[in-house]
């Protein structure tokens, strides 16, 4: 093997070190400023994806605050409006009760007006009545006619007696 050789040591390691010393400034002129520009700009992508991460994060924070707001703000003008709509429905009703009252006392008062006309009538009816038995009981126990006054003076102190 002639590398093994110390003969061919010298040139061998002449050939190394052109061979080194080119790849050397190949690597450093050429390959390397090129990777060095890739990740470069990768870096410069990469911190403006960031960026721009920060950006539209603080753009939903903001939409999210305004939704936030917006959705109190509708739910507060909710409970207004219901609260509204409560007291003008317990208003109406308030009418309507105070209304239904008034009728019904009326018509309380115009049944008790009836039922005293009722009474009044039957009481007439009733004294009528008892000068007519009254009268058909004298004659019958007589054999004649009564005196229409005494007998109506009968009837009303009978009447007097039971609160009539």
């Amino acid at each position: 093997m002639p590398q093994f050789d110390p003969a061919f040591f010298a040139p061998q390691l002449f050939w190394l070190a052109v061979t080194f010393i080119t790849l050397y400034v190949l690597m450093a002129k050429v390959a390397l400023p090129k990777i060095g520009a890739v990740l470069d700009e990768r870096q410069r992508k990469i911190d403006d994806n960031l960026d721009k991460a920060a950006q539209l994060k603080a753009e939903a924070e903001a939409a999210v605050a305004a939704y936030e707001k917006a959705l109190s703000e509708s739910r507060a003008h909710a409970h207004s409006v219901i609260k509204e709509a409560s007291e003008r429905l317990a208003k109406q009703a308030e009418e309507r009760t105070r209304e239904l009252n008034a009728k019904l006392a009326e018509q309380i008062k115009a049944g008790e007006t009836r039922i005293a006309a009722a009474k009044d009538a039957a009481l007439n009816n009733v004294r009528e009545v008892a000068l007519d038995v009254a009268g058909a009981t004298v004659a019958r126990l007589v054999g004649g006619a009564a005196d229409q006054a005494k007998l109506e003076a009968a009837v009303a102190a009978a009447l007097k007696e039971a609160g009539q």
